[in-house]
């Protein structure tokens, strides 16, 4: 018999064991909220991490819930360093080297998908909860657009489900955890405001640079026939822009970023490479002040370039820009977040005087490569005998592009060696770039300094026209000539050929080819016919402008100058002190709260009534009761004092445990009332066996 029971308790053991292994130990509910959470938090980085790694966390994480349904095992150590290894292995090939924050948190979402294989306990629970929290907070170095923070906010909000279901067995209503979120959340709201506020915006003491070799949407530093072509394909938002004044028209915008000047016949490119810096200090918040007239504030997305884009004679008002030669800007560090800066008009032509062409600069402005476009060189030698100046000359080739068969097209055909030969006298179809490229090697055939100038041109009016959205497809080149007495002169055969690609912009421009946007069927900008979806887009953009300027943009300099408003000349040491005052009121208040709570509650709970009721009887029986003696102790205690009261006092110890801890979902409230008079009869059986000592 012996050896039976021996047997079933082994079998009893194994079996606890292989639900344990299986993964049983988890409540169900929770591990299913907890990964719905990861799921949520994964899905504002699908677009930058490789695809192999969101398809092994997605298995590594379907992997614990097989196991936790009993389909599957968990692996074991020697089989979960195994798969850790491939998977590092793996990474390490696709990194190949380089370190950044990308880097860094690509890593990190891989570790977070290989600790679901040890997610055994409410311990390892615990652990991936804060690990999976954290993973929020990562998400916002790539994504901090105001839909993407909502749901950052929602992968939090599950994460504290599944976490509430943990502490209650599993057993808890989802809905009620929600709701008792919501109340929570609505007390903290706001000190989180205030402190959102006040607490001090300082820059960090370093930084390092967020992404390494990642491709971006935007303008490079190099241009070959058909790149801006490509790149006007995308509606990808390149920067809004906000000012002070009135707007400028349409064919004013011309956003200058870059001077392309060495032509190898067929590629242009900056005579001198940039340097790369090391990261410096962040500075993403240019703003100074509010806005004058003749200045406007830029707020660029990330383009992993430190050069900007700003208008023709523009000045920096902003620290985080130094001027650069030939009247551009560039940033103190790559703009890997977006960036806010400001800018002035100046009403003098700066751009002739800060670039005197001396003799060096005129023979760079005049580089060809030898041998190449011959017919293109003839044409140059024509006008040039033709025209009595350089300026006459700018007006001939304007004229011969504007009254013969030149086309603006975006889609251009493939160009031959000898590219600017065969644009000008045999295809006649070509894009911006083209059409720039070509001018620039006919004025400099012709004697004429001249250069490439790429940036973007339009801009649309944001949403109640408070500010304008320049996106991708309103890249554009043009031309730079040097006119000597004026200085450098804007040329643009673009506006020679298609007018209303300068003043109306390309979606008019291309409108009878149909090529605008012709494979992003979903961009609203194809449908702007439709009102509803116009005025739907435009306001979406207007919530996540103003979310950028206001609540992501709000660092030093905007939050001083917000501080001097206010009256007290607050600085950092006055905003040090609101904050600690803040932390320390609030904890306070909820100290004084919770003391409330915890004698109120005493109060208002009639078992807790009844416990002190018996604490108070044993102590004038002269019975020494410890603080917080539980029933079970005051059982014991009874028991010692008066040994026929044992049983009484058992059976009324069972009864308040019962009470605070059995199963209460199917009580009603009458079971409820019930439940209380049964303790108060209890409590009397216990105080008339204590009577019977001290009357016998």
């Amino acid at each position: 018999m012996s050896r039976a029971r021996s047997w079933l308790r082994g079998r009893h053991r194994g079996s606890a064991a292989a639900k344990s292994e299986a993964g049983t130990l988890l409540p169900t509910r929770a591990l299913l909220w907890l990964l719905a959470g990861f799921l949520v938090l994964l899905t504002p980085q699908w677009d930058r991490l490789p695809w192999w790694l969101i398809v092994a966390c997605l298995l590594l994480a379907f992997w614990r819930w097989l196991a936790q349904q009993g389909t599957v095992r968990l692996p074991g150590r020697w089989s979960r360093l195994a798969v850790m290894v491939a998977l590092t292995v793996a990474y390490g090939l696709t990194v190949r080297g380089q370190f950044s924050v990308d880097t860094a948190a690509s890593f990190f979402v891989l570790a977070v998908g290989l600790k679901w294989l040890e997610t055994r306990s409410s311990r390892d629970f615990f652990v991936l909860f804060f690990i999976l929290t954290y993973l929020a907070s990562v998400n916002f170095l790539f994504q901090q657009g105001i839909l993407w923070t909502l749901v950052n906010l929602a992968g939090v909000v599950i994460l504290l489900v599944s976490l509430q279901l943990l502490q209650g067995g599993g057993t808890g209503a989802s809905l009620k955890s929600l709701r008792r979120l919501a109340v929570m959340s609505l007390k903290t709201l706001p000190i989180v405001v205030l402190l959102f506020v006040f607490f001090p915006r300082m820059a960090p003491l370093w930084s390092v640079p967020l992404v390494s070799s990642e491709a971006r949407t935007g303008i490079s530093d190099t241009m070959s026939p058909g790149d801006i072509s490509s790149l006007a394909q995308s509606r990808e938002r390149a920067f809004r822009v906000t000012f002070g004044g009135d707007i400028p028209a349409h064919r004013e915008r011309y956003w200058r970023g870059l001077i392309l000047d060495r032509f190898d016949g067929e590629t242009w490119r900056q005579w001198q490479t940039e340097p790369q810096l090391r990261p410096g200090r962040v500075a993403l918040d240019g703003g100074v002040g509010e806005l004058q007239p003749g200045q406007y504030d830029v707020l660029m997305e990330a383009s992993g370039q430190r050069w900007v884009y700003a208008l023709e004679n523009s000045v920096a008002n902003s620290d985080n820009l130094r001027r650069a030669p030939a009247g551009l800007f560039r940033l103190q560090r790559p703009a890997d977040t977006a960036v806010r800066y400001r800018m002035g008009l100046s009403e003098t032509g700066a751009l002739s005087r800060v670039d005197p062409l001396v003799a060096e600069n005129r023979s760079r402005y005049l580089q060809l490569p030898s041998g190449t476009n011959p017919r293109a060189r003839s044409l140059a030698e024509e006008l040039r005998a033709s025209s009595e100046s350089p300026l006459a000359l700018i007006g001939t080739l304007m004229n011969r592009f504007n009254t013969e068969a030149y086309h603006y097209t975006l889609r251009p055909p493939e160009m031959p060696d000898n590219s600017v030969d065969a644009l000008l006298f045999d295809e006649k179809r070509g894009f911006c770039a083209h059409y720039a490229s070509a001018t620039t090697f006919l004025l400099r055939a012709a004697g004429i300094p001249a250069r490439v100038v790429i940036g973007y041109q339009g801009g649309v009016s944001g949403a109640g026209g408070e500010y304008l959205i320049v996106r991708q497809y309103d890249a554009h080149a043009w031309v730079e000539a040097w006119i000597d007495g004026a200085g450098w002169v804007r040329v643009d055969p673009t506006a020679a050929i298609a007018p209303d690609r300068i003043e109306l912009g390309i979606q008019d421009a291309m409108a009878d080819e149909g090529s605008f946007l012709e494979n992003a069927w979903a961009s609203p900008e194809r449908y702007r016919n439709i009102p509803g979806i116009q005025w739907m887009s435009l306001q979406m953009d207007r919530l996540n402008y103003n979310w950028q300027r206001w609540v992501v943009g709000y660092q030093g300099q905007f939050q001083m100058d917000l501080m001097s408003r206010l009256p007290g000349n607050i600085g950092l040491r006055e905003l040090g002190y609101i904050t600690a005052g803040v932390l320390g009121l609030a904890m306070l208040i909820a100290g004084v709260v919770a003391v409330f709570r915890h004698h109120g509650g005493s109060r208002r709970d009639p078992a807790a009534r009844l416990i002190a009721s018996w604490m108070r009887l044993l102590e004038k029986q002269g019975v020494q009761v410890p603080a917080g003696a539980t029933p079970d102790q005051l059982a014991r205690l009874t028991r010692e004092h008066q040994p026929r009261a044992a049983k009484p006092a058992g059976n009324f110890a069972a009864a308040l445990n019962s009470h605070y801890y059995g199963p209460s979902s199917t009580a009603s409230a009458r079971r409820t009332a019930l439940s209380q008079a049964e303790l108060k009869q209890q409590l009397g059986s216990v105080r008339r066996a204590i009577a019977r000592r001290r009357n016998g």
